[in-house]
């Protein structure tokens, strides 16, 4: 016992450290990252962190195989209801467990989808897709190494898959290239065009893409639109399927307010022409690549969901304009920002900078987090590999939801252009900054937060040791924070 109290004193010596470093010195730039409010954590760590809830549709009736499921089964439901109100779509399925997950569960529904009339015996590959390249921004898990792995044909002139990227432009390789897509997809004529990126500063031309297959018939594309770092901006940023994508797929803890999950989301209801597909996706999210769909995050997403459209408008506005400002706090330090400077540099939550005059990307990323300032190392589109990067990519989205405002990121730019190109350490005025901004905002004020969180607490534990311990902390954190 004493070897077993030494070892947790010593490793939860260490969280509360990286706890106290991350959210009280360091200002969080990474744009894939997001604090989760007190709320949606204390979901993480309630009863259902260690429940099943395995489901399936069977004769028209959704059938559990778990008994002690009423309670999650209604928090699904409400779950999906919420998603559905902030996507303004029909359907929702909240099972994948990540982003990547999410695609990958569309990759398998539609290579199941195109073989539909395939010979018996007979289940071939897609022929052909349409995504972003990797180099100017694509996601990961759209490429052929990535998720995408093993759903395409191979091209037996280049021995690679048939993975055609989109055309960019050559005064702004941000933007795709709109005429050079249409044609290009009149030629190739692939059966699913992947949309969305992880470098992503503008909206992708879903309209036009949709517009130019919708004669197709049959043979018109799949278009898909992974969202992962712009799903809390759906909207304000981009409405994909109001514009005419088939189906969504994302993150739910980039920009949006949830942890760490996948969603999928379409308007492929009863009497639509992918009806189908939507069928196969729900059966490649189960049973197809997950059993126990993480239930406890799963109630974190509901309350998550119900934050963000009850600050969905203010939120999403307050974030894009924060972009806008730093990008030009940024720029008027001496730094080069990317994307246009005549259209605010960026509509996203993303700002993207090239460093290469003051170091290599992952090198300038060491000296700003020895600065407390957290940021990704980025290769910028011409740059020849990610392991020689000239940029660093940074959002706005955690730091908003902390209070940031507009001018407050002008301090930050300051800040920033001493370490890049003085190479000074600023570290203590960082952690002087950070001080300012600990209450998050967006959701119930922290009051009645830790009064309800102290509630859960008390239910949580199996011995009332346990309960009035937790949640008499809890309490007497409102006199501490």
């Amino acid at each position: 016992m004493a070897d077993l109290s030494g070892r947790m004193e010593e490793l939860f010596g260490r969280i509360r450290e990286n706890n106290l470093w991350r959210q009280r010195e360091c200002i969080n730039l990474i744009p894939s990252e997001n604090t989760p409010s007190p709320l949606v954590k204390i979901c993480e760590i309630c009863d259902p962190a260690g429940r099943y809830a395995e489901h399936k549709k069977m004769k028209g009736n959704e059938v559990y195989f778990y008994h002690g499921t009423d309670f999650i089964r209604r928090i699904e439901e409400e779950a999906i209801e919420a998603i559905t109100e902030y996507f303004c779509c029909s359907q929702a399925e909240l099972r994948p467990i990540s982003g990547q997950m999410a695609n990958q569960v569309v990759f398998e529904a539609v290579t199941k989808f195109v073989n539909r009339t395939s010979p018996e015996g007979i289940f071939r590959k897609l022929r052909s897709v349409m995504n972003n390249d990797l180099g100017k921004g694509g996601h990961l898990s759209s490429q052929p190494f990535g998720a995408l792995f093993n759903f395409v044909e191979i091209d037996p002139g280049t021995g690679k898959e048939n993975c055609i990227n989109f055309p960019v432009m050559q005064d702004n390789p941000y933007r795709i290239d709109v005429p050079g897509m249409l044609e290009t997809v009149r030629k190739v004529r692939p059966e699913l065009v992947i949309f969305g990126k992880s470098m992503f500063l503008y909206p992708e031309p879903v309209k036009e893409m949709a517009e130019e297959v919708a004669d197709w018939g049959d043979d018109r594309p799949v278009i898909m639109y992974d969202m992962a770092h712009v799903l809390g901006i759906y909207g304000a940023f981009q409405a994909p399927l109001a514009d005419g994508a088939d189906v969504v797929t994302g993150s739910t803890h980039k920009t949006f307010f949830g942890p760490q999950r996948g969603v999928v989301v379409s308007n492929m209801d009863k009497g639509a022409p992918l009806r189908k597909l939507w069928l196969d996706i729900v059966s490649r999210a189960f049973p197809g690549s997950t059993s126990n769909h993480h239930l406890a995050t799963l109630l974190g997403l509901l309350v998550a969901t119900v934050e963000m459209n009850a600050f969905k408008d203010e939120y999403q506005n307050k974030v894009l304009s924060n972009a806008r400002a730093f990008a030009k706090h940024l720029a008027d330090n001496g730094l080069s920002v990317e994307g246009d400077p005549a259209d605010g540099y960026t509509h996203t939550h993303q700002v993207v900078v090239r460093v290469a005059d003051h170091g290599e990307g992952s090198e300038v990323a060491d000296r700003l987090q020895a600065s407390n300032i957290i940021v990704n190392y980025q290769a910028l589109p011409d740059d020849d590999t990610f392991l020689f990067s000239s940029g660093i990519r940074t959002g706005v989205s955690e730091m908003t939801r902390f209070g940031m405002d507009e001018d407050d990121f002008g301090p930050l730019a300051e800040l920033m252009a001493r370490v890049i190109i003085r190479k000074e350490n600023v570290a203590g005025e960082v952690a002087e900054l950070r001080k300012r901004f600990t209450t998050m905002r967006y959701t119930l004020p922290l009051e009645e937060s830790i009064g309800l969180a102290a509630g859960a607490m008390e239910s949580a534990f199996p011995t009332g040791e346990y309960a009035g311990l937790f949640a008499d902390n809890l309490r007497n954190l409102r006199g501490r924070i």
